[in-house]
């Protein structure tokens, strides 16, 4: 169980209900949205069991890693991070998270900036961290080349995003056609009674292409992780689509490890 809200301050705890509340009930329309609501508003759990993902990707703990997380939001990732001895920054492109994020975590080490353009110096990171972040920017190629430029001697990227072949959209947590197009996509939502605004801000991709980017700006992807492909989506359906996964070697997320 995560551990109760009232450990939160109360004006961290406001900024965060706000913040998520704007974003699970009005912008996605989630059915079960306060629930959501409640993790993020004690997420120590929630945080912590990502940060042991990326343990257990990395094969090592993040004690005394120098961390880039790309798509920090409102920093709790980096706050679970830096309890476990890593030391840490964040960048996001909004305004509203990183400002609760840096109340949240030491001075002078979140930014906001987009990540197609870094503000920081290349070589400087053991590992950059970005966990659903690449499909919402605007530019895929040049924002895997800016991470890879992050990356020191042996540094690390990890990367999860969503892929275009999943039978799974994990921001509106509804089932998916894979490789659906927008306008029907559109469609699919009005008819669930969906906003379907945000789904123009996502731009999916494969493990194919991700890795033909990273071969480019030169490191090696050393680990294919599992990517959700035990995550049960479409009720009844869950045997038709843990089958198409199998058949055609599908993971319905892009998660990887790579190395200079």
């Amino acid at each position: 169980m995560a551990r109760p809200a009232a450990s939160a301050p109360d004006s961290l705890r406001d900024r965060l209900r706000v913040y998520y509340t704007r974003y699970y009930r009005d912008t996605l329309a989630i059915p079960g949205w306060w629930e959501l609501v409640q993790v993020r508003l004690a997420d120590a759990v929630y945080e912590g069991e990502r940060r042991a993902r990326l343990e257990r990707a990395l094969d090592r703990p993040v004690r005394g890693l120098r961390l880039l997380n790309v798509g920090c939001g409102t920093g709790g990732f980096n706050v679970a991070a830096e309890e476990a001895g890593a030391l840490t920054w964040g960048v996001d492109p909004d305004a509203d998270a990183v400002a609760i994020a840096r109340a949240r975590l030491p001075r002078g080490r979140i930014a906001c900036a987009a990540a197609e353009s870094l503000p920081f110096r290349s070589g400087r990171f053991d590992v950059v961290y970005c966990f659903s972040t690449l499909e919402h920017v605007s530019d895929r190629t040049r924002a895997l080349r800016e991470m890879v430029r992050m990356l020191g001697p042996k540094g690390m990227l990890y990367l999860h995003t969503p892929s275009r072949l999943g039978c799974f959209e994990t921001h509106y947590k509804l089932f998916w056609i894979p490789g659906m197009p927008k306008w029907l996509g559109r469609t699919y939502l009005a008819a669930r009674g969906r906003p379907v605004a945000f789904l123009d801000t996502l731009s999916l991709t494969t493990m194919a292409e991700c890795t033909r980017v990273l071969v480019a700006a030169g490191i090696r992807t050393v680990r294919v992780l599992e990517g959700d492909r035990g995550r049960r989506v479409g009720g009844r359906l869950w045997p038709l689509v843990k089958l198409y996964y199998r058949l055609a070697r599908i993971r319905p997320a892009v998660e990887l490890v790579a190395v200079r």
